[in-house]
């Protein structure tokens, strides 16, 4: 079962549709003691960094959710989802992420800010996540912050925007994508079914 986290701050219904039509057991998850009821969790993110740690904290979602991702249980994050892995954000310098990989979140300055819009990828280490994808696929893409990862060996994808920028990392059974692929057509939907069946 996944379970999608409710922590006030993410896109579920989209999420919850795309693996309903993927044919894959999923529930929205509202209270951190019904994590014993799911295998896997997806954690969406739409809005800023430091909002969403105070709502996660709120709502007593920070300690489970450090938890889950200490023991390198199944896990997947969308977007800001993704960029709550990290230690912290220059969007809210005060707030720290679940800190789980190292590094920060920057603002783009090279472009147009947000990014919006379809973007390609460019795959730097093979992953499951990956099957029957390849460099040059392109996702869907709202944000106006980027991943920079300390260690390069948490970067699975990147992906060009003024200069090249982490969008995918992994590390172990850790995911995080900066794109949204439950907005990406059928490569989107291929990269949560591999998630699901693959990592």
């Amino acid at each position: 079962m996944i379970g999608i986290i409710d922590y006030g701050a993410g896109n579920l219904h989209s999420v919850r549709k795309a693996f309903s039509y993927l044919e894959k057991d999923c529930l929205i998850v509202q209270n951190p003691g019904d994590l014993a009821k799911v295998t896997r969790i997806v954690l969406p993110g739409v809005g800023s960094f430091g909002h969403a740690v105070t709502e996660i904290r709120k709502r007593n979602w920070f300690a489970p959710l450090r938890d889950w991702l200490t023991k390198g249980r199944p896990f997947l994050g969308i977007c800001l989802g993704m960029q709550l892995l990290f230690e912290t954000s220059d969007e809210s310098s005060e707030s720290a992420g679940f800190s789980v990989m190292e590094g920060t979140c920057r603002k783009f300055k090279e472009k147009k800010v947000p990014q919006i819009g379809w973007n390609d990828i460019e795959i730097k280490k093979y992953s499951p996540l990956f099957a029957g994808l390849r460099s040059r696929d392109y996702f869907y893409f709202v944000h106006s912050f980027y991943v920079v990862p300390r260690d390069e060996k948490d970067t699975r994808a990147e992906t060009f925007y003024g200069s090249y920028y982490t969008s995918v990392v992994g590390r172990d059974r850790i995911f995080g994508v900066q794109f949204h692929p439950e907005n990406s057509g059928d490569k989107g939907l291929r990269l949560l079914r591999n998630w699901v069946e693959r990592c």
